[in-house]
């Protein structure tokens, strides 16, 4: 059978219906955009993850999660379509024209993602090292892809318009002042994000405070424009990165490297109980393992001081207080406590009074950063001493409640 008359035959019929050879054509080059598209992602780009597959490699999860080659193969179809279209017969110049620069679109814009999509996988890839914690490198990335999408649009704009994109940047040179308008917030995050790393001043995993933003927790993503924090309810807030230059944070980093975390809390004592200590409470108060050598190394230092004041009035000699002996108890106490970083600072103060008592702080820092652990030894501490200042005596200020009250009306019922 003579194949080439016979479709030299179908050739001449078809010239009578110039609509219908068009079409024909137009099936035909599809078909051959879709097994040109079948071979380039069914074969092509499964041969070659098969073959990444082959190499063990511990970052084979991203790769299969994320590929670029499949998203570079959807250029094959552009570009059987942007060369076989001029093939067509009696289709019009400038459906051919306008189907041929669609087609270099599309390409710019596959090639743009196909190079975005190389970016997330480095950026993964980046965030299993150790280091990426310290220099997040996120936020780079974006703006990369900011000057790629940029310059793919002004590509597939230069194509439609058949301009040169050099032509194109220079005829947007006196737009700069806009331009700098619409990517004001990038800008200052872009300076923001290079300050940032440049001072360390913010890393992924610190735990951040800024009340102007109602944030307090860890930061688990840094981006170009954005600080992801997760609080400590679970909320998340999102901070402009540039509110982390021009406003005040707390950075708890340098906690969370000390391995230690600071207690700072006061007891209010009222003062109407501080008195001088008798004899009998001096010897009661012996019994203490703690106090034993302070009360006789106090008590002698106080006999040697008053032997220098013989001649003078007993008022103006000095004598030991509960409220001093209770420092000193408590001091001794938290550095005989095992929860209590002992290589750190330790002090037990009286602060101005108020009207709500004498406050007694304690300054110290726990052995751990735990905050179960560390709530647990702050409690465990003060549990011990408001239970012990009786002993002293001492009393805790409290301001009166209802209860009190009904007390004391209780009592002047049972008066009359």
């Amino acid at each position: 059978m003579d194949y080439l008359g016979f479709i030299r035959d179908i050739r001449v019929e078809l010239s009578h219906y110039p609509w219908l050879e068009m079409v024909l054509a137009l099936i035909v080059l599809i078909l051959f955009a879709a097994l040109a598209n079948f071979i380039a992602k069914r074969i092509i780009v499964r041969g070659i993850r098969h073959l990444i597959t082959k190499f063990k490699s511990p970052n084979q999860s991203i790769f299969a999660q994320h590929s670029v080659t499949r998203r570079f193969a959807n250029i094959v179809p552009a570009i059987v379509i942007m060369n076989g279209i001029s093939t067509v017969p009696h289709l019009p110049e400038k459906v051919i024209s306008l189907v041929q620069m669609g087609a270099q679109a599309f390409i710019f814009l596959t090639l743009a993602l196909t190079v975005s999509e190389a970016l997330n996988i480095f950026n993964l890839i980046y965030q299993r090292n150790p280091k990426s914690r310290n220099k997040p490198i996120k936020g780079y990335l974006q703006l990369v892809k900011l000057i790629l999408f940029v310059v793919c649009g002004l590509m597939i704009l230069g194509t439609f318009l058949k301009k040169d994109v050099f032509t194109l940047l220079a005829g947007f040179g006196a737009m700069a002042a806009v331009l700098m308008l619409v990517f004001q917030n990038t800008i200052l995050s872009l300076v923001a994000s290079v300050q940032i790393a440049s001072y360390d001043m913010v890393r992924i995993g610190d735990w951040i405070e800024m009340p102007s933003l109602n944030a307090d927790g860890d930061v688990i993503d840094m981006s170009l424009h954005t600080v992801t924090v997760q609080n400590f309810d679970k909320t998340f807030t999102t901070i402009p990165t540039n509110k982390l230059v021009t406003d005040t944070f707390r950075n708890w980093r340098g906690m969370s490297e000390s391995g230690c975390r600071r207690i700072k809390r006061s007891l209010f004592l009222d003062q109407s109980s501080v008195h001088f200590m008798s004899d009998d409470e001096q010897q009661k108060l012996k019994d203490f393992l703690l106090l034993d050598q302070y009360l006789d190394a106090k008590k002698s230092e106080i006999e040697e001081f008053n032997n220098h004041l013989s001649n003078q009035s007993r008022y103006n000699q000095r004598r030991l207080t509960n409220l001093g002996t209770f420092r000193a108890y408590v001091e001794f106490y938290l550095r005989q406590h095992q929860g209590i970083a002992q290589n750190q600072t330790i002090l037990v103060r009286q602060m101005q009074p108020t009207s709500e008592g004498l406050p007694l702080e304690i300054y110290a820092f726990t052995n751990t950063i735990a905050w179960a652990s560390y709530e647990a030894i702050q409690s465990d501490i003060f549990d011990h001493l408001i239970a012990i200042i009786p002993e002293f005596g001492l009393r805790i200020y409290q301001a009166p409640s209802g209860h009190d009250f009904q007390l004391l009306t209780a009592e002047q019922e049972t008066k009359v």
